[in-house]
C-alpha cells in the first residue's frame, strides 16, 4: 500500500511539473493589428503626395499597408516594398513637375507636347495607375525551410507564335525584363532621370516606367537633364553600390556582368539563363542578389541561386535580394565560409563556427511553422555546416514570446538589422 501511494505521489508530482512547464511556455501567437505609427516613423506616414493608412495588419512575416496617393490607391506587403512604392509616388510627382517646365516644353516641341502625360494623367486616372502599382496583396508565405518550388514553373516564356510585338516598356512592365532592347540613348537618359528622382530604372510600376521613357526620349534629343534641378525628398535620399550600378551601367553590360559573376560562382550556363529570365527578378533585384553572393563567394552559392530562381512575386524577389545584401554586410564584419543548401532562409556559416540566419522580414511571432523551421534550421546547421553557435539577424522585430523561446534554445538574436537594396528604407 505504501509502495502504491509513493508511485501515485510521484506520478502526480511529475504531472504537476509538466503542467507548470507547459503553462510557462509562451503559446503560439496569432496575427497582429497595430496603428501605423507603431511600425513606421512619422516622416513616412504622410508625404506631400501620399498617406499611409492608419491600421497595419501582419498576418505573416510582413506588415501590410494601404496607401492613398495622388497617383491612385495601392497596397504594399512589407516595409521595404512600401519604401519602393513611396519612392515611385515621389518620382512620378517630380517627373510630372519636370514635364511642365519651360525647359522641357521647349525641348519637346509641338510634335511631342504630350510627353510625360503618363505621370501627369495618373492623377486623373487613379484606377489605371493603381493597376501599375499593384492594387492587391498577394501574400508571400515565407517558407524558411527547404525549397518547395522548381525553376521551370516561374521562368518567363517567349510570346505565342503570331502575337504582336510589344514595346520595350510593355515587355519590361509585364515580364520584369530589362530595357536592353530600347534605343541606347533612351536607355541612358532613362537611367539618368531615374537617378535624378531616386527611382529604380527597371521598376515594375508601368506608369513610372512610361514617364521615364517619355522624358528620357525628350532628354536624348534635347539634353535637358543638366538644365533641370530636381529636389530629392528624404524618402529617396540615399543610394549604395547597386544603385550606382543600375543607374550608371548599360543594361546589356549589366546583364553580362551578372552572368559572368554567376559563372565565376560555379553556376552552370543554363541555370544562369533561367535565373536572369525569372519574371520577378528585375535587373535591379537580380544585380543586388548577384552582387551580394559574389562579394562573399561562399560554398553553397550555386544552390542558393537555384533557390532564388523560383521567385514568383516582387515581394519574394526583394526577400532574396535583401538576404544577399545582408550576407555581404555580414561578411564585411565576420568572414562567411558557406551557406546552408536547400534552404529558403539564407543561413550563413562564419569563420568562427556560428550559423547566422539572415531574415529580411518585418515581424516574427511565435507560431508552429516558425517553431518547426527554427528547430530544423538549428539541427541542419549543426549537422551540415558544423556550426557550434546559432544567431538570428532580423531586419524587423520579434515578439517577446519568440525571443524568449529562441533564447532559451541557445540562439543569440539581433533585431533591426539595416538593409538596403538601392535606396533608403522606411525604418529609422
Amino acid at each position: 500500500m505504501h509502495h502504491r501511494l509513493t508511485v501515485r505521489l510521484v506520478v502526480v508530482a511529475l504531472a504537476s511539473a509538466t503542467a507548470v512547464h507547459l503553462a510557462a511556455q509562451p503559446p503560439y501567437e496569432g496575427p497582429r493589428a497595430v496603428v501605423v505609427t507603431e511600425v513606421l516613423p512619422a516622416a513616412f506616414v504622410k508625404g506631400p503626395h501620399y498617406e499611409v493608412g492608419p491600421q497595419v495588419k501582419t498576418d505573416g512575416y510582413f506588415d501590410e499597408f494601404a496607401v492613398t496617393s495622388d497617383f491612385g490607391n495601392f497596397e504594399a506587403e512589407g516595409q521595404t516594398l512600401l519604401a519602393v512604392r513611396l519612392r515611385e509616388v515621389e518620382a512620378l510627382a517630380r517627373l510630372a513637375d519636370v514635364s511642365k517646365t519651360e525647359v522641357f516644353l521647349s525641348a519637346a516641341g509641338d510634335s511631342v507636347v504630350n510627353v510625360g502625360k503618363g505621370a501627369v494623367n495618373a492623377a486623373t486616372d487613379p484606377v489605371g495607375t493603381a493597376k501599375g502599382l499593384g492594387t492587391g496583396i498577394k501574400r508571400f508565405g515565407v517558407n524558411l525551410g527547404r525549397k518547395t518550388q522548381r525553376v521551370a514553373e516561374n521562368v518567363s516564356a517567349g510570346p505565342p507564335e503570331g502575337a504582336p510585338e510589344k514595346s520595350a516598356t510593355e515587355k519590361a512592365a509585364a515580364a520584369g525584363e530589362s530595357t536592353a532592347n530600347a534605343a541606347l540613348g533612351v536607355n541612358s537618359a532613362m537611367r539618368r532621370w531615374a537617378e535624378k528622382v531616386g527611382a529604380d530604372p527597371y521598376t515594375t510600376n508601368a506608369a513610372l516606367r512610361q514617364a521615364l521613357e517619355d522624358i528620357g526620349r525628350v532628354d536624348a534629343a534635347g539634353g535637358i537633364a543638366a538644365k533641370v534641378v530636381v529636389p530629392i525628398p528624404m524618402v529617396v535620399s540615399s543610394a549604395g553600390t547597386v544603385g550606382n550600378l543600375v543607374w550608371g551601367t548599360d543594361p546589356e553590360e549589366l546583364l553580362k556582368m551578372n552572368e559572368k559573376r554567376l559563372a565565376e560562382l560555379g553556376v552552370a550556363q543554363e541555370a544562369a539563363k533561367a535565373f536572369v529570365r525569372t519574371r520577378a527578378l528585375t535587373l535591379t533585384y537580380q544585380t543586388a542578389f548577384v552582387d551580394g553572393l559574389y562579394a562573399v563567394k561562399p560554398r553553397g552559392s550555386v544552390d542558393y541561386v537555384e533557390t532564388a530562381t523560383g521567385c514568383e512575386t516582387e515581394r519574394e524577389a526583394l526577400f532574396f535580394a535583401e538576404g544577399a545584401v545582408l550576407l555581404k554586410d555580414l561578411h564585411a564584419k565576420r568572414p562567411v565560409t558557406a551557406v546552408l543548401p536547400d534552404s529558403r532562409a539564407l543561413v550563413a556559416k562564419t569563420s568562427d563556427g556560428t550559423a547566422v540566419v539572415l531574415l529580411p522580414v518585418d515581424w516574427v511571432r511565435w507560431t508552429a511553422p516558425f517553431d518547426k523551421a527554427a528547430t530544423e534550421v538549428a539541427a541542419r546547421a549543426r549537422e551540415e555546416l558544423g556550426a557550434t553557435r546559432l544567431e538570428l539577424h532580423v531586419t524587423g522585430r520579434m515578439s517577446r514570446a519568440a525571443k524568449e523561446r529562441l533564447t532559451a534554445r541557445g540562439w543569440a538574436i539581433t533585431e533591426n538589422v539595416p538593409v538596403s537594396v538601392y535606396a533608403s528604407r522606411t525604418r529609422q
